[in-house]
């Protein structure tokens, strides 16, 4: 079976800590996950090594849902997660894997992204154009500092 593996790096104005919460808080996940256009629901998440999380994205203006789910490989906080995902749909089969690395800079913290086994039928472009508006909504979410 042919897959893709993508990799995305953007620096954040935030830190480790924050930027791990919103990969393991529900809340914050389902906010900035899902790309452009579709809204997210973590139905499921235990975030320990072996801990495994279910979620999905609807498309808002179809209201296409597709579910997914994995287990948690990895955990060094506010360093490094690692974790899977598997899809529902039949006609996207294979296991991902998602490898996430914090690096703290100088003007706050650097985000590496490493996506492995992206099914064939998914063009490597599109998963970058995903997880471009992802990473975006991660910056709204954990860049302000409001104080609070």
């Amino acid at each position: 079976m042919s897959t893709h593996t993508i990799e995305m790096h953007r620096v954040l104005r935030s830190t480790p800590e924050k930027v791990y919460r919103a990969f393991t808080e529900p809340a914050a996940w389902s906010k900035w996950l899902p790309p452009f256009g579709f809204t997210g629901e973590v139905h499921a998440m235990d975030p320990t090594v072996g801990g495994r999380y279910r979620m999905s994205f609807t498309h808002f203006a179809s209201g296409h849902v597709h579910s997914f789910g994995g287990e948690y490989l990895t955990l060094t906080p506010h360093q490094t997660l690692s974790y899977t995902a598997e899809f529902d749909d039949p006609n996207l089969p294979g296991r991902m894997q998602t490898t996430v690395t914090l690096t703290p800079v100088s003007c706050g913290v650097a985000v590496h992204v490493r996506q492995e086994g992206i099914p064939a039928v998914i063009p490597p472009e599109n998963c970058h154009l995903g997880w471009q508006e992802s990473l975006q909504q991660l910056a709204w979410l954990v860049e302000p500092d409001l104080g609070s």
